[in-house]
């Protein structure tokens, strides 16, 4: 019989899943590693991404992390959803094949409403293929003043829909970026020998390693997060086999990594800062064990899809906080959304220290009145 558990309980199996509370069964201490627990981790916005993998990797710096993802420890795509991920580079191709493919459904409608054909977005794909082709790597105005040289026009969401494009067909993805830009190289030279699945497999490997980095969830979370429908996120829960295991929250079926099932549970009040774009709410549909209702408004003002950067305490989401970033320090701004008093606001800028120490800045701290 599956276990029993709480709300509580799963959301203290979720801070552990996600990598945000001590592991029993792993220790990652590589960007690599990190970003193959998850599969998958969101990436949209670069520098929320960094932080993503700052936060799991306790004294690292955000110069530590860059060399790493210019070391190929990770690379940027967009493998599901039509949104940017990081990616173990041997994975990138066939979660494109697996999960990249169906966000490709809809792309001849949006062309339709771009004023392109399909006859521009394959050109755009062999003209960027060229002029990538022997290592070459070009930032995003280099490709698109690629794109125009060869007649493709770039104007409005056109340049992007293009770049878009030919990453999801697996001809380029997103290297490191040069200063604050963009650079884009072909994903077959920037990683070489890439892992191959059959489908099986391959949705096998999705739902553990989703399970594992999230759980508990239910399919209907597995098929949210990747794209997959809900029979194919099925077949992959059941392939993952006795990778996995059954509990109900609150008499809900819900799956978890095996080597967590039995782990403890004891409540734990730690404070952390988050980035907005992160799996602790995006890797969900449904987040009401780590965010009230209430303050799902403040989170993603006019529900945009724009998340904000979130103050976590035990496991629930406290506080906003926005940063500026200045030669001399980082200034943060702090937005309650639940009382705080002066011991707790000690232990919130405590935790944004760790981040200031990350971008290597002294913090200033900002509480509006």
């Amino acid at each position: 019989m599956p276990a029993d558990l709480s709300a509580a309980d799963a959301l203290a199996l979720r801070m552990t899943s996600l990598l945000l509370r001590p592991h029993p069964a792993t220790r990652p201490c590589t960007v690599g590693e990190v970003v193959e627990w998850f599969g998958a981790m969101q990436a949209q916005d670069l520098a929320s991404g960094l932080w993503s993998l700052g936060a799991r990797l306790p004294g690292w710096t955000v110069a530590d992390v860059q060399a790493a993802l210019e070391r190929r420890e990770a690379l940027r795509t967009w493998p599901m959803r039509g949104t940017v991920h990081l990616v173990p580079p041997t994975d990138a191709r066939w979660m494109l094949e697996v999960t990249g493919i169906r966000s490709l459904a809809g792309a001849a409608t949006r062309r339709a409403q771009l004023g392109l054909t399909d006859v521009d977005a394959d050109r755009a794909v062999d003209v960027l293929g060229a002029a990538l082709a022997g290592g070459g790597r070009l930032t995003r105005a280099q490709c698109l003043a690629t794109l125009r040289a060869a007649g493709l026009d770039t104007d409005g969401q056109r340049g992007y829909h293009l770049l878009w494009y030919a990453s999801v067909r697996g001809v380029t993805c997103l290297a490191p970026n040069i200063g604050t830009e963009q650079t884009f190289t072909l994903l077959d030279e920037w990683a070489p020998g890439p892992r191959r699945l059959d489908r099986e497999e391959a949705l096998a490997l999705l739902a553990h390693r989703y399970v594992r980095g999230h759980g508990p969830v239910t399919a209907r979370e597995f098929a949210g997060w990747t794209g997959l429908t809900l029979t194919d996120a099925r077949r992959g829960l059941a392939a993952a086999g006795d990778a996995l295991a059954v509990v109900r929250v609150d008499g809900e079926e819900m799956y978890v990594d095996a080597a967590l099932a039995d782990a403890p549970r004891t409540p734990v009040d730690d404070v952390l800062v988050l980035p907005g774009f992160d799996e602790y709410l995006l890797g969900y549909r449904d987040r009401a064990l780590m965010l009230d209702p209430a303050h799902l408004a403040a989170v993603v003002p006019g529900n945009n899809g724009v998340f904000q950067a979130t103050v976590v305490r035990a496991g629930r989401v406290v506080g906003l906080w926005k940063r500026r970033v200045a030669r001399a320090a980082v200034t943060v701004t702090i937005q309650p959304l639940t009382p705080l008093d002066d011991g707790e606001r000690a232990r919130v800028e405590q935790a944004l220290g760790r981040y200031a120490d990350f971008l290597g800045l002294p913090p200033r701290f900002d509480w509006p009145t």
